[in-house]
């Protein structure tokens, strides 16, 4: 099956390649494409955090790389899925991140910890519901912690 998407957003920062840490005073400015109305963002000020689904053009497709391997390479960490992982070397390469949301203008967001590099696609912008984040206790294996702790 082919899937056909488009981008209603473009990310711009000052970022030129995908670090693996320190995102969180990253300010990234999130422009609509040219065809997407400025009421699309009708609404979106109201909310603290959106969530930012964006296409890793830069990022390298899982096949040929293993569909496994250890996070970042660290030998120390289990040998794990890549559905076990946040990893931007993905299937699709489609990522998600929620962000706080500063400011909305007519035709842009400006957020904070987005972890897309300049000029990277936006597939969709949601906003945060109090309800749509999980409910009950988040469950993770320890090495995951190690690997974010520097990571926003």
């Amino acid at each position: 099956m082919n899937l056909s998407v488009r981008a209603v957003a473009y990310i711009r920062n000052e970022r030129s390649e995908a670090l693996d840490d320190n995102w969180d005073d990253v300010v990234s400015t999130v422009e609509l494409a040219a065809d997407v109305p400025s009421e699309a963002l009708w609404g979106l000020s109201d909310f603290s955090h959106v969530e930012i689904v964006f296409f890793a053009d830069w990022a390298e497709d899982v096949p040929p790389a293993p569909w496994h391997r250890h996070p970042r390479g660290n030998q120390s960490w289990p040998d794990v899925g890549v559905f076990a992982q946040r990893n931007k070397d993905r299937p699709n390469r489609i990522l998600l991140t929620t962000v706080e949301l500063d400011e909305v203008h007519e035709r842009s967001l400006r957020v904070r910890g987005l972890d897309g590099i300049d000029g990277t696609p936006v597939l969709d912008i949601k906003p945060v519901f109090h309800w749509s984040v999980p409910r009950g206790e988040v469950r993770a294996p320890r090495w995951s912690e190690e690997l974010g702790e520097n990571y926003f």
